[in-house]
Protein backbone atom coordinates (compact mmCIF):
# COMPACT_ATOMS: atom_id res chain seq x y z
CA UNK A 1 0.00 0.00 0.00
CA UNK A 2 1.26 3.45 -0.70
CA UNK A 3 -0.52 5.27 1.76
CA UNK A 4 -1.23 4.43 5.43
CA UNK A 5 -5.15 5.32 6.64
CA UNK A 6 -7.60 4.13 9.23
CA UNK A 7 -10.68 2.99 7.21
CA UNK A 8 -13.98 4.59 8.67
CA UNK A 9 -16.05 2.13 11.12
CA UNK A 10 -18.84 3.12 8.82
CA UNK A 11 -17.32 1.81 5.84
CA UNK A 12 -15.76 -0.90 7.22
CA UNK A 13 -19.78 -2.09 7.80
CA UNK A 14 -20.14 -1.83 4.07
CA UNK A 15 -17.25 -4.21 3.00
CA UNK A 16 -16.35 -7.33 3.69
CA UNK A 17 -12.09 -7.76 3.15
CA UNK A 18 -9.33 -9.83 2.85
CA UNK A 19 -6.18 -8.69 3.07
CA UNK A 20 -2.68 -10.77 1.06
CA UNK A 21 0.64 -8.98 1.18
CA UNK A 22 -0.07 -5.63 0.31
CA UNK A 23 -3.66 -6.19 -1.53
CA UNK A 24 -7.38 -5.77 -0.28
CA UNK A 25 -9.72 -7.61 -1.98
CA UNK A 26 -13.69 -7.45 -1.64
CA UNK A 27 -15.35 -10.53 -0.02
CA UNK A 28 -18.85 -8.82 -0.04
CA UNK A 29 -20.24 -5.37 -0.08
CA UNK A 30 -23.66 -3.53 0.96
CA UNK A 31 -25.12 -0.66 0.52
CA UNK A 32 -27.80 0.81 -2.07
CA UNK A 33 -26.70 -1.24 -5.32
CA UNK A 34 -27.78 0.92 -8.34
CA UNK A 35 -28.18 -1.09 -11.06
CA UNK A 36 -28.21 0.94 -14.60
CA UNK A 37 -29.11 -2.11 -16.17
CA UNK A 38 -32.48 -2.78 -14.87
CA UNK A 39 -33.11 0.65 -13.74
CA UNK A 40 -33.59 0.40 -10.44
CA UNK A 41 -31.75 1.23 -7.15
CA UNK A 42 -32.54 -1.22 -4.24
CA UNK A 43 -30.73 -2.15 -0.66
CA UNK A 44 -28.97 -5.11 -1.84
CA UNK A 45 -25.07 -7.13 -1.15
CA UNK A 46 -22.56 -8.12 -4.25
CA UNK A 47 -20.64 -11.08 -3.04
CA UNK A 48 -16.98 -11.40 -5.06
CA UNK A 49 -15.15 -14.17 -5.18
CA UNK A 50 -11.34 -14.28 -7.78
CA UNK A 51 -12.40 -10.47 -8.73
CA UNK A 52 -15.89 -11.98 -9.84
CA UNK A 53 -19.25 -11.24 -8.57
CA UNK A 54 -21.24 -14.12 -7.71
CA UNK A 55 -24.19 -13.05 -6.23
CA UNK A 56 -26.36 -10.12 -6.10
CA UNK A 57 -29.17 -9.98 -3.71
CA UNK A 58 -31.74 -7.91 -2.26
CA UNK A 59 -31.07 -7.59 1.74
CA UNK A 60 -33.49 -5.88 4.42
CA UNK A 61 -30.73 -3.39 6.03
CA UNK A 62 -27.84 -2.23 4.68
CA UNK A 63 -25.03 0.73 4.86
CA UNK A 64 -26.39 3.80 3.90
CA UNK A 65 -23.82 3.95 0.52
CA UNK A 66 -24.36 3.72 -2.80
CA UNK A 67 -22.76 0.96 -5.25
CA UNK A 68 -21.94 2.18 -8.43
CA UNK A 69 -20.36 0.76 -11.81
CA UNK A 70 -17.02 2.81 -12.22
CA UNK A 71 -16.82 5.35 -14.93
CA UNK A 72 -15.66 6.00 -18.39
CA UNK A 73 -14.00 9.09 -19.42
CA UNK A 74 -15.80 8.48 -23.58
CA UNK A 75 -13.04 10.65 -25.14
CA UNK A 76 -9.56 12.03 -23.59
CA UNK A 77 -6.58 13.02 -24.48
CA UNK A 78 -4.10 11.77 -21.95
CA UNK A 79 -1.21 13.93 -22.88
CA UNK A 80 -2.99 16.88 -21.97
CA UNK A 81 -2.80 15.87 -18.44
CA UNK A 82 0.47 16.21 -18.92
CA UNK A 83 1.07 13.16 -17.26
CA UNK A 84 2.12 9.54 -18.47
CA UNK A 85 -0.64 7.46 -18.80
CA UNK A 86 0.28 5.63 -15.28
CA UNK A 87 0.21 8.90 -13.51
CA UNK A 88 -2.98 9.50 -15.03
CA UNK A 89 -4.57 6.31 -13.85
CA UNK A 90 -3.29 7.00 -10.51
CA UNK A 91 -5.19 10.19 -10.09
CA UNK A 92 -8.35 9.22 -12.35
CA UNK A 93 -9.33 5.95 -10.28
CA UNK A 94 -9.58 8.19 -7.13
CA UNK A 95 -12.54 9.86 -8.89
CA UNK A 96 -14.01 6.72 -9.68
CA UNK A 97 -12.70 7.11 -13.40
CA UNK A 98 -11.38 3.19 -14.36
CA UNK A 99 -11.40 3.43 -17.94
CA UNK A 100 -11.35 5.90 -21.06
CA UNK A 101 -11.09 5.79 -24.17
CA UNK A 102 -7.53 7.61 -24.99
CA UNK A 103 -6.70 9.58 -28.43
CA UNK A 104 -3.57 9.45 -28.42
CA UNK A 105 -3.44 12.45 -30.92
CA UNK A 106 -1.43 14.82 -29.77
CA UNK A 107 2.03 12.29 -29.42
CA UNK A 108 1.60 10.76 -32.58
CA UNK A 109 1.59 14.48 -33.95
CA UNK A 110 5.12 14.54 -32.58
CA UNK A 111 6.51 10.81 -32.85
CA UNK A 112 4.21 9.34 -35.27
CA UNK A 113 3.29 5.83 -35.00
CA UNK A 114 6.26 5.49 -32.40
CA UNK A 115 3.74 7.80 -30.27
CA UNK A 116 0.84 5.61 -30.09
CA UNK A 117 3.26 2.54 -29.43
CA UNK A 118 4.52 4.66 -26.64
CA UNK A 119 1.06 5.03 -24.83
CA UNK A 120 -0.13 1.21 -25.44
CA UNK A 121 3.37 0.36 -23.88
CA UNK A 122 3.20 2.52 -20.94
CA UNK A 123 -0.45 1.44 -19.79
CA UNK A 124 0.09 -2.62 -20.13
CA UNK A 125 -0.87 -4.08 -16.88
CA UNK A 126 -2.42 -1.15 -15.08
CA UNK A 127 -5.69 -1.78 -13.07
CA UNK A 128 -7.32 0.51 -14.99
CA UNK A 129 -8.29 0.25 -18.55
CA UNK A 130 -6.70 2.23 -21.72
CA UNK A 131 -9.04 2.07 -25.04
CA UNK A 132 -6.67 3.83 -27.63
CA UNK A 133 -7.59 4.98 -30.72
CA UNK A 134 -5.59 5.22 -34.11
CA UNK A 135 -5.38 8.30 -34.90
CA UNK A 136 -7.55 9.00 -37.97
CA UNK A 137 -5.54 12.76 -38.76
CA UNK A 138 -1.74 12.84 -38.00
CA UNK A 139 -1.33 15.65 -39.17
CA UNK A 140 -4.89 16.76 -38.84
CA UNK A 141 -3.57 19.13 -42.21
CA UNK A 142 -0.93 20.18 -44.22
CA UNK A 143 -1.43 23.18 -42.74
CA UNK A 144 1.17 23.16 -40.04
CA UNK A 145 4.57 21.75 -39.82
CA UNK A 146 4.85 18.35 -37.53
CA UNK A 147 6.62 15.96 -36.35
CA UNK A 148 4.97 12.84 -37.15
CA UNK A 149 2.63 11.21 -39.89
CA UNK A 150 0.28 8.29 -39.73
CA UNK A 151 -0.89 6.85 -43.39
CA UNK A 152 -3.39 4.52 -44.46
CA UNK A 153 -1.27 1.44 -44.12
CA UNK A 154 -0.17 2.34 -40.34
CA UNK A 155 -3.96 2.75 -39.72
CA UNK A 156 -4.06 -0.87 -41.42
CA UNK A 157 -1.21 -2.26 -38.75
CA UNK A 158 -2.86 -0.76 -35.75
CA UNK A 159 -6.05 -1.55 -36.87
CA UNK A 160 -5.16 -5.52 -36.49
CA UNK A 161 -3.39 -4.64 -32.86
CA UNK A 162 -6.22 -5.75 -30.63
CA UNK A 163 -5.20 -3.17 -28.25
CA UNK A 164 -6.60 -0.37 -31.08
CA UNK A 165 -9.84 -0.11 -30.40
CA UNK A 166 -11.62 2.73 -33.08
CA UNK A 167 -10.65 5.04 -35.40
CA UNK A 168 -10.16 8.63 -33.54
CA UNK A 169 -11.43 11.72 -33.81
CA UNK A 170 -11.77 12.73 -37.81
CA UNK A 171 -10.36 16.31 -37.28
CA UNK A 172 -10.04 17.76 -41.51
CA UNK A 173 -14.08 17.53 -41.77
CA UNK A 174 -13.70 19.47 -44.93
CA UNK A 175 -11.63 16.45 -46.54
CA UNK A 176 -14.38 14.16 -45.67
CA UNK A 177 -17.07 16.33 -47.06
CA UNK A 178 -15.29 16.44 -50.03
CA UNK A 179 -14.50 12.92 -50.71
CA UNK A 180 -10.92 13.24 -49.84
CA UNK A 181 -9.25 9.92 -50.99
CA UNK A 182 -6.56 9.81 -47.95
CA UNK A 183 -9.13 10.36 -45.27
CA UNK A 184 -11.99 8.05 -47.09
CA UNK A 185 -9.21 5.31 -47.41
CA UNK A 186 -8.61 5.25 -43.72
CA UNK A 187 -12.50 5.72 -42.47
CA UNK A 188 -12.70 2.51 -44.60
CA UNK A 189 -10.12 0.66 -43.05
CA UNK A 190 -11.62 0.99 -39.88
CA UNK A 191 -15.03 -0.15 -41.19
CA UNK A 192 -13.07 -2.93 -42.55
CA UNK A 193 -12.15 -4.38 -39.29
CA UNK A 194 -15.51 -3.44 -37.84
CA UNK A 195 -14.38 -0.67 -35.22
CA UNK A 196 -16.45 2.76 -34.39
CA UNK A 197 -15.55 6.28 -35.91
CA UNK A 198 -14.72 9.19 -33.36
CA UNK A 199 -16.06 12.71 -34.86
CA UNK A 200 -15.01 16.10 -34.67
CA UNK A 201 -17.40 18.37 -36.24
CA UNK A 202 -17.37 22.04 -34.89
CA UNK A 203 -20.40 23.98 -35.84
CA UNK A 204 -21.29 21.45 -38.58
CA UNK A 205 -24.95 21.78 -39.49
CA UNK A 206 -27.37 21.38 -42.55
CA UNK A 207 -26.62 19.21 -45.53
CA UNK A 208 -22.45 19.23 -44.88
CA UNK A 209 -23.44 17.29 -41.71
CA UNK A 210 -25.12 15.31 -43.55
CA UNK A 211 -22.76 13.95 -45.80
CA UNK A 212 -20.01 13.60 -42.79
CA UNK A 213 -22.01 11.52 -40.88
CA UNK A 214 -23.04 9.42 -44.27
CA UNK A 215 -19.04 8.39 -44.29
CA UNK A 216 -19.71 6.71 -41.10
CA UNK A 217 -18.64 9.16 -38.46
CA UNK A 218 -20.93 7.95 -35.18
CA UNK A 219 -19.51 10.67 -32.71
CA UNK A 220 -18.99 14.13 -31.77
CA UNK A 221 -17.60 16.12 -28.88
CA UNK A 222 -17.19 19.20 -29.84
CA UNK A 223 -21.19 20.41 -29.82
CA UNK A 224 -21.43 23.63 -28.28
CA UNK A 225 -25.21 23.92 -28.53
CA UNK A 226 -28.16 22.56 -27.68
CA UNK A 227 -29.66 23.09 -30.90
CA UNK A 228 -26.67 21.67 -32.57
CA UNK A 229 -26.65 18.69 -30.34
CA UNK A 230 -29.95 17.82 -31.15
CA UNK A 231 -29.45 17.87 -34.69
CA UNK A 232 -26.81 15.83 -34.69
CA UNK A 233 -28.45 12.88 -32.62
CA UNK A 234 -31.57 13.56 -34.44
CA UNK A 235 -29.31 12.17 -37.77
CA UNK A 236 -27.63 9.15 -35.52
CA UNK A 237 -24.90 10.79 -33.80
CA UNK A 238 -23.87 9.95 -30.32
CA UNK A 239 -22.81 13.22 -28.43
CA UNK A 240 -20.02 12.76 -26.08
CA UNK A 241 -20.65 16.10 -23.63
CA UNK A 242 -17.26 18.12 -22.53
CA UNK A 243 -15.97 19.62 -19.63
CA UNK A 244 -13.00 20.02 -19.95
CA UNK A 245 -9.74 22.89 -18.82
CA UNK A 246 -10.59 25.40 -21.85
CA UNK A 247 -13.88 23.97 -23.22
CA UNK A 248 -17.07 23.68 -21.09
CA UNK A 249 -20.37 22.66 -22.60
CA UNK A 250 -22.27 20.60 -19.59
CA UNK A 251 -24.61 23.62 -19.13
CA UNK A 252 -25.65 23.77 -22.35
CA UNK A 253 -25.96 20.53 -23.50
CA UNK A 254 -27.18 19.12 -20.52
CA UNK A 255 -30.88 18.99 -21.85
CA UNK A 256 -30.24 16.69 -24.38
CA UNK A 257 -29.62 13.91 -21.05
CA UNK A 258 -33.00 14.62 -20.45
CA UNK A 259 -34.21 13.99 -23.48
CA UNK A 260 -32.13 11.49 -25.42
CA UNK A 261 -30.66 9.81 -22.18
CA UNK A 262 -29.23 7.04 -24.82
CA UNK A 263 -27.17 8.91 -26.85
CA UNK A 264 -25.22 11.28 -24.52
CA UNK A 265 -21.75 9.99 -23.34
CA UNK A 266 -19.55 12.38 -20.90
CA UNK A 267 -15.63 13.32 -21.58
CA UNK A 268 -12.99 15.48 -20.43
CA UNK A 269 -11.09 15.92 -24.06
CA UNK A 270 -8.83 18.25 -22.91
CA UNK A 271 -7.78 18.68 -18.90
CA UNK A 272 -4.80 20.05 -17.33
CA UNK A 273 -3.30 18.39 -14.36
CA UNK A 274 -4.57 20.86 -11.50
CA UNK A 275 -8.03 20.22 -12.75
CA UNK A 276 -7.42 16.51 -13.11
CA UNK A 277 -6.39 16.31 -9.63
CA UNK A 278 -9.45 18.27 -8.32
CA UNK A 279 -11.68 15.84 -10.04
CA UNK A 280 -13.23 15.25 -13.89
CA UNK A 281 -16.11 12.70 -14.73
CA UNK A 282 -17.26 12.49 -11.22
CA UNK A 283 -17.85 16.44 -11.17
CA UNK A 284 -20.02 16.21 -13.77
CA UNK A 285 -22.11 13.23 -12.40
CA UNK A 286 -22.37 15.70 -9.10
CA UNK A 287 -23.52 19.03 -11.20
CA UNK A 288 -26.38 17.28 -13.23
CA UNK A 289 -27.64 15.74 -10.07
CA UNK A 290 -27.50 18.96 -8.23
CA UNK A 291 -29.20 20.16 -11.27
CA UNK A 292 -31.63 17.30 -10.50
CA UNK A 293 -31.11 14.84 -13.58
CA UNK A 294 -32.26 11.17 -13.62
CA UNK A 295 -29.40 9.62 -11.76
CA UNK A 296 -29.82 6.30 -13.50
CA UNK A 297 -29.68 8.54 -17.11
CA UNK A 298 -26.73 10.56 -15.25
CA UNK A 299 -24.77 7.21 -14.61
CA UNK A 300 -25.32 5.95 -18.01
CA UNK A 301 -24.27 8.47 -19.71
CA UNK A 302 -21.00 8.09 -17.66
CA UNK A 303 -20.66 4.96 -18.16
CA UNK A 304 -22.90 2.68 -19.60
CA UNK A 305 -23.67 4.34 -23.30
CA UNK A 306 -19.96 4.72 -24.02
CA UNK A 307 -19.31 0.80 -23.32
CA UNK A 308 -22.34 -0.48 -25.73
CA UNK A 309 -21.22 2.09 -28.12
CA UNK A 310 -17.68 1.70 -28.07
CA UNK A 311 -18.75 -2.21 -27.86
CA UNK A 312 -16.65 -2.94 -25.20
CA UNK A 313 -16.79 -5.98 -21.44
CA UNK A 314 -17.75 -3.45 -18.66
CA UNK A 315 -19.15 -4.22 -15.34
CA UNK A 316 -22.54 -2.75 -14.33
CA UNK A 317 -23.05 -4.97 -11.54
CA UNK A 318 -24.46 -7.87 -12.38
CA UNK A 319 -23.94 -11.66 -11.60
CA UNK A 320 -20.95 -12.91 -13.19
CA UNK A 321 -19.66 -9.53 -13.87
CA UNK A 322 -16.24 -8.50 -12.74
CA UNK A 323 -16.20 -6.73 -9.47
CA UNK A 324 -15.54 -3.35 -11.00
CA UNK A 325 -17.49 -0.47 -8.47
CA UNK A 326 -17.48 2.59 -6.68
CA UNK A 327 -19.12 3.80 -3.15
CA UNK A 328 -20.66 6.79 -2.97
CA UNK A 329 -21.87 8.51 -0.16
CA UNK A 330 -25.06 9.58 -1.49
CA UNK A 331 -26.03 10.88 -5.00
CA UNK A 332 -25.83 14.53 -4.11
CA UNK A 333 -22.51 15.25 -2.40
CA UNK A 334 -21.00 12.31 -4.61
CA UNK A 335 -18.19 11.64 -3.15
CA UNK A 336 -15.98 8.93 -4.10
CA UNK A 337 -15.51 6.66 -0.60
CA UNK A 338 -13.90 3.86 -2.86
CA UNK A 339 -12.78 2.25 -6.22
CA UNK A 340 -12.90 -1.40 -6.77
CA UNK A 341 -11.34 -3.39 -9.68
CA UNK A 342 -11.15 -7.23 -10.43
CA UNK A 343 -12.33 -7.18 -6.88
CA UNK A 344 -9.21 -5.48 -5.41
CA UNK A 345 -9.16 -1.84 -3.42
CA UNK A 346 -7.17 0.52 -5.43
CA UNK A 347 -8.32 3.43 -3.22
CA UNK A 348 -10.53 4.34 -0.22
CA UNK A 349 -11.39 7.16 1.35
CA UNK A 350 -8.77 9.18 -0.91
CA UNK A 351 -5.87 7.14 0.15
CA UNK A 352 -4.33 4.87 -2.96
CA UNK A 353 -3.76 1.50 -1.86
CA UNK A 354 -1.86 0.58 -4.75
CA UNK A 355 1.79 1.76 -6.51
CA UNK A 356 0.93 2.21 -10.48
CA UNK A 357 3.64 3.01 -10.91
CA UNK A 358 6.12 0.62 -9.32
CA UNK A 359 6.84 -1.82 -12.16
CA UNK A 360 6.80 1.25 -14.56
CA UNK A 361 10.59 3.08 -15.98
CA UNK A 362 8.84 5.84 -17.62
CA UNK A 363 10.69 6.25 -21.34
CA UNK A 364 11.60 9.61 -22.70
CA UNK A 365 11.08 10.23 -26.41
CA UNK A 366 11.13 13.45 -27.60
CA UNK A 367 11.59 15.44 -31.23
CA UNK A 368 12.77 19.35 -30.54
CA UNK A 369 15.12 20.57 -33.22
CA UNK A 370 14.49 24.38 -32.95
CA UNK A 371 17.35 26.96 -32.05
CA UNK A 372 17.31 29.76 -29.95
CA UNK A 373 15.70 33.06 -30.94
CA UNK A 374 16.60 36.44 -30.95
CA UNK A 375 14.08 39.83 -30.42
CA UNK A 376 14.78 40.36 -33.83
CA UNK A 377 13.16 37.36 -35.28
CA UNK A 378 9.63 38.43 -33.85
CA UNK A 379 9.78 42.14 -35.34
CA UNK A 380 7.04 42.71 -37.85
CA UNK A 381 7.34 45.72 -40.84
CA UNK A 382 4.13 47.65 -40.74
CA UNK A 383 2.60 47.40 -44.11
CA UNK A 384 -0.89 48.36 -43.56
CA UNK A 385 -3.32 50.46 -41.68
CA UNK A 386 -5.46 47.61 -40.56
CA UNK A 387 -4.42 44.00 -39.16
CA UNK A 388 -6.51 40.98 -38.66
CA UNK A 389 -6.40 40.07 -34.78
CA UNK A 390 -7.54 36.55 -33.49
CA UNK A 391 -9.98 36.77 -30.62
CA UNK A 392 -9.70 34.57 -27.67
CA UNK A 393 -12.75 32.90 -26.58
CA UNK A 394 -12.61 32.19 -22.73
CA UNK A 395 -13.57 28.79 -21.63
CA UNK A 396 -13.83 27.98 -25.83
CA UNK A 397 -11.07 26.75 -28.37
CA UNK A 398 -12.62 28.48 -30.82
CA UNK A 399 -11.83 31.72 -31.74
CA UNK A 400 -13.18 35.23 -33.59
CA UNK A 401 -11.67 37.30 -35.58
CA UNK A 402 -11.03 41.16 -35.46
CA UNK A 403 -9.90 43.48 -37.82
CA UNK A 404 -7.76 46.64 -35.88
CA UNK A 405 -5.81 49.22 -36.55
CA UNK A 406 -2.35 48.43 -34.82
CA UNK A 407 -0.62 50.23 -32.74
CA UNK A 408 3.31 50.89 -34.41
CA UNK A 409 6.79 51.85 -33.08
CA UNK A 410 9.67 53.14 -35.37
CA UNK A 411 7.88 51.27 -38.37
CA UNK A 412 7.44 48.08 -36.54
CA UNK A 413 3.74 46.60 -35.22
CA UNK A 414 4.17 46.48 -31.52
CA UNK A 415 2.38 44.85 -28.87
CA UNK A 416 -0.61 47.47 -28.00
CA UNK A 417 -1.18 46.46 -23.86
CA UNK A 418 -3.57 49.54 -23.50
CA UNK A 419 -6.08 47.58 -25.57
CA UNK A 420 -5.05 44.20 -24.92
CA UNK A 421 -3.85 43.60 -28.29
CA UNK A 422 -0.91 41.48 -27.92
CA UNK A 423 1.78 39.86 -30.40
CA UNK A 424 1.73 35.77 -30.71
CA UNK A 425 4.57 33.93 -32.01
CA UNK A 426 4.50 30.15 -33.50
CA UNK A 427 7.77 28.28 -33.75
CA UNK A 428 8.33 25.53 -35.48
CA UNK A 429 10.52 22.64 -33.28
CA UNK A 430 10.94 20.35 -35.68
CA UNK A 431 12.91 22.70 -38.23
CA UNK A 432 14.82 25.82 -37.60
CA UNK A 433 12.58 28.52 -39.41
CA UNK A 434 11.78 31.61 -38.95
CA UNK A 435 8.63 32.40 -36.63
CA UNK A 436 5.38 33.33 -37.57
CA UNK A 437 3.94 36.47 -35.51
CA UNK A 438 0.36 37.47 -35.31
CA UNK A 439 -1.62 39.24 -32.94
CA UNK A 440 -4.14 38.50 -30.21
CA UNK A 441 -7.07 39.30 -28.16
CA UNK A 442 -8.31 38.71 -24.43
CA UNK A 443 -4.97 37.03 -23.11
CA UNK A 444 -4.92 40.49 -20.79
CA UNK A 445 -0.80 40.46 -20.11
CA UNK A 446 0.41 43.71 -18.93
CA UNK A 447 3.82 42.46 -18.78
CA UNK A 448 6.06 39.85 -19.61
CA UNK A 449 5.16 36.36 -21.70
CA UNK A 450 3.79 33.11 -21.47
CA UNK A 451 4.89 30.02 -23.93
CA UNK A 452 4.41 26.07 -24.48
CA UNK A 453 5.54 23.47 -26.49
CA UNK A 454 1.54 21.79 -26.06
CA UNK A 455 0.25 23.39 -28.87
CA UNK A 456 -3.12 21.64 -30.73
CA UNK A 457 -2.31 19.71 -32.86
CA UNK A 458 1.26 19.90 -34.29
CA UNK A 459 2.81 21.05 -31.06
CA UNK A 460 4.74 23.57 -31.72
CA UNK A 461 6.30 26.68 -29.80
CA UNK A 462 3.08 29.35 -28.76
CA UNK A 463 3.99 31.97 -26.89
CA UNK A 464 2.28 35.46 -26.21
CA UNK A 465 3.76 38.13 -24.76
CA UNK A 466 3.97 42.25 -24.46
CA UNK A 467 7.36 42.91 -26.26
CA UNK A 468 9.83 40.89 -28.51
CA UNK A 469 12.58 40.80 -25.82
CA UNK A 470 10.22 38.59 -23.30
CA UNK A 471 8.90 36.74 -26.05
CA UNK A 472 12.12 35.33 -26.97
CA UNK A 473 13.12 34.39 -23.52
CA UNK A 474 10.30 32.82 -22.70
CA UNK A 475 10.43 30.80 -26.44
CA UNK A 476 14.23 29.83 -25.37
CA UNK A 477 13.77 28.56 -22.14
CA UNK A 478 11.28 26.13 -23.57
CA UNK A 479 14.26 25.49 -26.41
CA UNK A 480 16.50 24.58 -24.03
CA UNK A 481 14.13 22.36 -21.82
CA UNK A 482 13.35 20.72 -25.22
CA UNK A 483 9.27 21.22 -23.90
CA UNK A 484 7.23 22.93 -21.27
CA UNK A 485 5.45 25.60 -20.33
CA UNK A 486 7.09 28.36 -19.24
CA UNK A 487 6.68 32.68 -17.44
CA UNK A 488 9.15 35.07 -18.32
CA UNK A 489 8.98 38.54 -16.84
CA UNK A 490 12.06 40.62 -16.35
CA UNK A 491 14.44 38.72 -14.12
CA UNK A 492 12.02 35.88 -13.22
CA UNK A 493 11.81 32.79 -15.28
CA UNK A 494 10.00 29.81 -14.52
CA UNK A 495 9.48 26.62 -16.32
CA UNK A 496 7.47 23.20 -16.23
CA UNK A 497 9.82 20.70 -18.27
CA UNK A 498 7.81 18.26 -20.07
CA UNK A 499 10.56 16.04 -21.49
CA UNK A 500 8.27 13.09 -22.76
CA UNK A 501 7.85 14.29 -26.39
CA UNK A 502 7.29 17.73 -24.93
CA UNK A 503 3.93 17.34 -23.90
CA UNK A 504 4.54 15.12 -20.56
CA UNK A 505 5.93 14.98 -17.28
CA UNK A 506 7.99 12.16 -15.99
CA UNK A 507 7.29 13.46 -12.43
CA UNK A 508 4.38 12.57 -10.16
CA UNK A 509 1.00 14.75 -10.50
CA UNK A 510 1.34 16.30 -7.24
CA UNK A 511 4.74 17.97 -8.43
CA UNK A 512 3.27 18.88 -12.26
CA UNK A 513 -0.02 20.02 -10.66
CA UNK A 514 1.58 22.30 -8.35
CA UNK A 515 4.30 23.66 -10.89
CA UNK A 516 1.13 24.14 -13.42
CA UNK A 517 -1.03 26.13 -10.40
CA UNK A 518 1.94 27.97 -10.08
CA UNK A 519 2.77 28.98 -13.66
CA UNK A 520 -1.34 30.05 -13.85
CA UNK A 521 -1.09 32.21 -11.01
CA UNK A 522 1.89 34.32 -12.14
CA UNK A 523 0.16 34.69 -15.66
CA UNK A 524 -2.83 36.19 -13.88
CA UNK A 525 -0.51 37.78 -12.15
CA UNK A 526 0.81 39.03 -15.24
CA UNK A 527 -2.60 40.58 -16.02
CA UNK A 528 -4.40 37.36 -17.65
CA UNK A 529 -8.39 37.20 -17.05
CA UNK A 530 -8.46 33.93 -18.48
CA UNK A 531 -9.51 31.28 -16.59
CA UNK A 532 -7.18 28.35 -17.72
CA UNK A 533 -4.32 31.08 -19.43
CA UNK A 534 -1.79 27.83 -21.32
CA UNK A 535 -5.21 25.74 -22.14
CA UNK A 536 -6.39 28.79 -24.15
CA UNK A 537 -3.13 29.44 -25.53
CA UNK A 538 -2.82 25.91 -26.80
CA UNK A 539 -5.12 26.16 -28.74
CA UNK A 540 -4.34 29.15 -30.53
CA UNK A 541 -2.75 27.04 -33.35
CA UNK A 542 -5.41 24.92 -34.27
CA UNK A 543 -6.07 25.15 -37.55
CA UNK A 544 -9.31 23.11 -37.98
CA UNK A 545 -11.28 25.01 -35.48
CA UNK A 546 -12.74 28.41 -36.33
CA UNK A 547 -12.26 30.93 -36.85
CA UNK A 548 -8.85 32.43 -37.16
CA UNK A 549 -5.47 30.40 -36.02
CA UNK A 550 -1.67 31.02 -36.04
CA UNK A 551 0.50 28.32 -37.12
CA UNK A 552 4.40 27.78 -38.06
CA UNK A 553 3.50 28.84 -41.53
CA UNK A 554 1.22 31.89 -40.72
CA UNK A 555 -2.17 33.24 -40.05
CA UNK A 556 -4.88 30.85 -41.34
CA UNK A 557 -8.88 31.76 -41.88
CA UNK A 558 -10.30 27.98 -41.30
CA UNK A 559 -13.58 29.46 -42.35
CA UNK A 560 -12.27 30.08 -45.77
CA UNK A 561 -10.19 27.05 -44.56
CA UNK A 562 -6.55 29.25 -46.48
CA UNK A 563 -4.21 31.12 -45.28
CA UNK A 564 -4.37 34.67 -45.09
CA UNK A 565 -2.07 37.86 -44.83
CA UNK A 566 -1.75 39.40 -41.39
CA UNK A 567 -3.03 42.88 -42.82
CA UNK A 568 -6.49 43.40 -43.82
CA UNK A 569 -5.88 45.84 -47.02
CA UNK A 570 -3.26 43.56 -48.92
Amino acid sequence: MTESFKMSPVLMRALSLSQKKKTLSVKSVSGYIVDIINKKIFKGQLTIKNGIITAVKPVNDAPNFYIIPGFIDSHVHVESSMLTPVEFASVAIKHGVIACFSDPHEIANVLGVDGVRYMINESRNLPFRFYFGAPSCVPATDLETTGGKIEAEDIENLMKNQEVGYLSEVMNYPAVIGGDKKIMEKIEIAKKYGKKIDGHAPGLRDRELLLYIKAGITTDHEVTTYDEGKEKILNGMKIQIREGSAAKNLEALAPLIKEYPQMCMLCSDDIHPDDLIKGNINLMIKQLLNWGYDPIDVLRAASFNAARHYEIDFSFLQKDDKANFLLVDDLKNFNILCTVVDGKVLQIEGHSLINFSENTNIDILNKFNAKEKSPEDFRIPAQGDLIKVIEAVDSQIYTKKLIKKPKTVDGYIVSDVSRDILKIAVINRYEDHPPAVGFVKNFGLKKGAIASSVAHDSHNIVCVGVDDSEIAKAVNLIIRSKGGLSLIFNDVEEILPLPVAGLMSERDCNFVSNKYKQLDRKAKELGSLLKAPFMTLSFMTLPVIPALKLTDRGLFDSEKFKYTSLFEDE
